[in-house]
């Protein structure tokens, strides 16, 4: 199986998560937290990172990463590599922290960053482990509100500086911004080609930033766009969850469009597309 594509240069933001190996916890303890939130920091000094938001759960975390330079996989081994390494040192363990590689989602900054800033911290408040974003420890929320310190390695500025020009009405405006969105409709609803959140123009951009050394070879099937076809072509030639899942694997089309079309939810084509990709 083709290892997927990673999408590196300077200036690309993403969505990371990580999991644990066989779904076990990747945290033991508050001491395996501030392990990991010192490494990140490291990580975004050694590899020129902008983190933008984060949230440690127990056996997966979320970063938003900006790169200001084409640093994503070397950074991402250090920080996952090293805190496995740490990790087993302290619990007297080995093998396998992660479960496989991690996951990369290129995002539209202008368009996106804001509305993921909210989806990660709100991911405790999701899980009903917390009752408000402030109540979790582990994620930016609380060093973006302005009720702790600013986490070394975490940036602020630019989540701010939508809520205005004066810190401490930029922070008011960012708790209100965190506190509407409880239920909002899930962002991976107009995920396209299943690594790019954003517009046409967005993927179109971002696919021009593949190395020429790299063989299309090493891309898998989803990632390769074929010309677009209207959405009526898959629902007239296909059975109705292998139109689904074909016109979404275009690339050319997120779960929500597909959903629209074919007068179903967004969820139901996610698992048509589950469904024919592990024929």
């Amino acid at each position: 199986m083709a290892r997927p594509l990673r999408i590196e240069y300077a200036g690309a933001l993403y969505h990371i998560t990580a999991r644990g190996n066989a779904q076990a916890d990747i945290y033991h303890a508050d001491k395996d937290r501030v392990s990991f939130l010192d490494l990140l920091k490291n990580t975004c000094e050694r590899h020129h990172w902008l983190c933008h938001a984060y949230c440690l759960m127990d056996n997966h975390y979320h970063l938003l990463i900006e790169t200001q330079s084409p640093t994503l996989s070397k950074g991402m081994k250090y920080l996952n590599g090293t805190y496995t390494q740490q990790f087993n040192r302290r619990h007297k363990r080995v093998g396998h922290v992660f479960q496989g590689r991690y996951k990369a989602i290129l995002i539209e900054k202008d368009a996106y960053l804001l509305e993921l800033c909210r989806y990660i911290v709100l991911n405790p408040v999701r899980a009903r482990m917390v009752r408000s974003a402030k109540d979790w420890r582990w994620s930016s929320y609380r060093a973006t509100a302005g009720l702790v310190e600013i986490t070394e390695g975490l940036t602020v500025d630019w989540v701010l500086g939508n809520f205005g020009r004066q810190r401490r009405r930029a922070m008011e405006g960012y708790k209100a911004f965190v506190k509407e969105g409880k239920n909002p409709p899930s962002p991976w609803e107009k995920l396209r080609n299943q690594v790019y959140l954003g517009s046409d123009e967005f993927v179109e951009h971002a696919q021009c930033q593949i190395s020429d050394e790299q063989s299309l070879n090493d891309i898998p099937k989803p990632q390769k766009l074929a010309p677009i076809k209207p959405l009526t072509h898959y629902i007239e030639r296909y059975p109705r969850n292998e139109g689904m899942a074909k016109a979404y694997l275009s690339g050319h089309y997120s779960l929500a469009k597909v959903g629209e079309a074919y007068g179903v939810s967004y969820a139901t084509v996610s698992r048509a597309v589950k469904v024919w990709e592990s024929r």
